[in-house]
């Protein structure tokens, strides 16, 4: 008995849960817009070193004669050098001053504060920073909204997030842009996160995954728009502005969106839980009396014991089944997101144009998505894991044989890349957390997402190898995304087990004699149905 019960009388997705359903989806879209807007915001455009008889407002193009004289050829990549100059057209130099190209970009951070040639690793650095704040915010804002309730943290976040935001767009130069970009990425945890747990919260179990699935779509449409923002709005600073401020519409949130009753339950607040269940009721035309309610919610209410020991996740580390799962679950975790991120950050170095590989890059994530919906709870969860991982790292991997004229392959693959990793990346969010005993289950999701947190670290400096070689991110990415798909190929599948409460439940789940004796019991059960069938 408990609040999990209460639902199915509500209605599992009644017009309350409904409505305040899509009020919470829509701050997915506000993450999307500051998680990616970086591919605008930072950048990179074709550039050259300022002569010097050249004023700063110099053309781009020169004549073939002048770029032979004037700086150094590359045989190989068959490009002049965008770093340096011939001295006496003989003795090449570095040089500080820069001619940028503005046919596709007219303003960014890159341009504004010159971080090309030796400063170019700044942007990954930028974006590693901006990946620090989530981990950071995920832990903090988590820990806060179980302490404090979803409802105010969801606020206080917002609020940071408009803030910082706008500072962002008025940041003097590179280290406190970075440090301002690191404090609205602590947010994201807590506008999103913490809007995704008030959602989860208040459907049933039957409706979770396809509750969960569409607020991961109102992220794609974020990311799409994030592309035509950018087409419109050319000055990086008011492009900043413009994803910024929609964030100061969701603070009428306030009178609209209600506290987790299920927090409220936590907190032994049950006169608040059972005002917010009637109203639900209300609005839903279901009629529960108030003794039945109080019935109902009095179980979630569980006194603190004294004696009772917290198990923490490194428990899983003194059980050699239970280790070895959890190793292979944080490793998907970390290539999962590291690969996403990425994909989604490197379509500026695929070819072609800016703009229609971004949103296309967005728009493969909806049929990765739908995919999820229609085959998760039919086709199991290890194998949608495993074989959307090993398709996008052979795709991935199929880039390093396009050769340099069919730019359109290359971006065809890494889209298939992107749909299927989309796919896996979904599909990690809930196979993982059914590996793990109830007793360590949410400890279990927060170090994988901590593990995942460091792998979106990292994508930013993984991309920066396309200076050696083009395709280097994209081979990086397969052949992890190949590897990750192939050992969890060792998970045992969950779909439809009875899933482990206790650490012994953990380290026996899975293995041969579980199986077996799980095997036993159904027919167990099984052969108890048809004797009691014959006794009526």
């Amino acid at each position: 008995m408990g609040y999990d019960e209460v639902i199915p009388i509500l209605g599992n997705f009644g017009r309350y849960q409904r409505r305040i359903y899509l009020l919470l989806c829509l701050p997915a879209i506000l993450c999307a817009f500051h998680k990616l807007s970086n591919m605008f915001l930072q950048a990179k455009v074709n550039h050259r070193c300022q002569l010097a008889s050249e004023f700063p407002n110099a053309t781009y193009e020169l004549p073939i004669t002048i770029l032979n004289k004037s700086y150094p050829y590359n045989a190989v990549t068959q490009k002049y050098s965008s770093c340096s100059l011939l001295e006496n057209g003989t003795t090449e130099v570095p040089c500080d001053s820069y001619i940028y190209d503005y046919s596709k970009y007219e303003s960014s951070v890159v341009i504004e504060w010159n971080i090309v040639c030796n400063r170019a690793y700044l942007t990954a650095l930028a974006d590693s920073v901006f990946m620090l704040g989530v981990l950071v915010g995920s832990i903090a804002f988590g820990d806060l909204s179980d302490r404090f309730g979803r409802r105010i943290i969801f606020f206080i976040s917002l609020v940071i997030q408009v803030v910082f935001g706008l500072l962002v767009s008025i940041a003097p130069e590179f280290w406190s842009y970075s440090i301002f970009r690191f404090m609205v990425g602590t947010t994201t945890s807590g506008v999103f996160l913490v809007a995704y747990v008030i959602a989860m919260e208040m459907v049933g179990p039957r409706d979770r995954l396809v509750a969960g699935v569409i607020s991961q779509m109102f992220f794609s449409l974020g990311y799409m728009l994030v592309a035509l923002f950018a087409y419109f709005i050319h000055d990086w600073r008011y492009l900043q502005v413009a994803l910024t401020l929609p964030g100061g519409l969701f603070f009428c949130y306030w009178w609209f969106i209600p506290e987790s009753a299920r927090w409220l339950l936590t907190k032994g607040r049950l006169q608040e839980a059972k005002s917010l269940i009637q109203k639900a009721a209300k609005e839903n035309k279901v009629k529960i009396s108030d003794d039945d309610l109080h019935a109902l919610l009095i179980s979630e209410i569980k006194p603190k014991d004294a004696n009772e020991k917290s198990v923490t996740v490194l428990e899983i580390f003194r059980h050699p089944n239970l280790r070895r799962r959890s190793l292979i679950v944080f490793f998907d975790w970390m290539v999962n997101s590291m690969t996403y991120y990425g994909l989604s950050w490197n379509t500026s170095n695929l070819g072609g144009n800016d703009y229609v590989n971004f949103v296309i890059a967005g728009a493969v994530e909806i049929p990765g998505y739908t995919f999820l919906l229609l085959t998760l709870n039919r086709w199991g969860r290890k194998s949608i894991l495993c074989g959307c991982m090993v398709t996008a790292g052979i795709a991935l991997l199929l880039t390093m044989a396009v050769p340099q004229d069919l730019e359109w392959l290359t971006i065809t693959l890494a889209m298939i890349g992107k749909l299927a990793i989309t796919a896996s990346y979904g599909t990690v969010y809930i196979f993982s957390t059914e590996q793990f005993p109830t007793v360590i289950r949410n400890a279990g999701l927060g170090a994988g997402s901590m593990c995942a947190r460091i792998g979106s670290i990292s994508a930013p400096l993984i991309n920066l190898t396309n200076e050696i070689w083009k395709p280097f991110p994209l081979i990086i990415f397969g052949i992890l995304s190949l590897t990750a798909g192939c050992v969890s190929l060792m998970l045992p599948e969950t779909l439809n087990q009875k899933l482990p409460a206790t650490i012994a439940d953990g380290e026996t789940f899975g293995s041969p004699m579980s199986i077996i004796e799980e095997e036993k019991q159904l027919k167990c059960d099984e052969d108890v149905e048809r004797n009691e069938k014959i006794t009526f």
